[in-house]
C-alpha cells in the first residue's frame, strides 16, 4: 500500500493524495467482490478528502500491511463491507493498529 501526498508550491499541504492498494482480501464474506470494491474506494476517498492521511503527513509513505484493526461482521452486505472496510482502512492510516513498512 503506498500513500502519497503532492505539495503543491502555494503551501505544505499536499494538493492531492494517491492511495494505491495492492490488494484486499475478504476471507469468509460472500459479497460480491465488485460492489465491495466501489464501496470501499468511494467511501476511502470521502474519508481521506475529509480527513487526510495522517500517517503521510511527514511525506510519501509506503505500507505493507496495517494489522492489529478491529474485525468486521460477515454479514454484511457489499456495500456496507465496502464502506466499513474503507473505515478499517483509514483508521490504520491514521496511526492506529499496526503498520508495516
Amino acid at each position: 500500500m503506498g500513500v502519497k501526498g503532492v505539495n503543491s508550491p502555494r503551501d505544505q499541504e499536499p494538493s492531492a493524495i494517491r492511495v494505491e492498494i495492492g490488494e484486499l482480501a475478504l476471507d469468509g464474506f460472500r459479497a460480491d467482490p465488485e460492489r465491495v470494491s466501489a464501496a470501499f474506494e468511494h467511501e476511502l476517498t470521502r474519508l481521506v478528502r475529509l480527513h487526510g492521511v495522517p500517517l503521510a503527513a511527514d511525506g510519501p509513505l509506503s505500507v505493507d500491511a496495517l494489522s492489529a484493526l478491529p474485525p468486521l461482521p460477515a454479514g454484511l452486505s457489499a456495500r456496507r463491507l465496502g464502506q466499513e472496510l474503507a473505515r478499517v482502512v483509514h483508521e490504520g492510516l491514521s496511526g492506529h493498529g499496526e503498520v508495516s513498512r
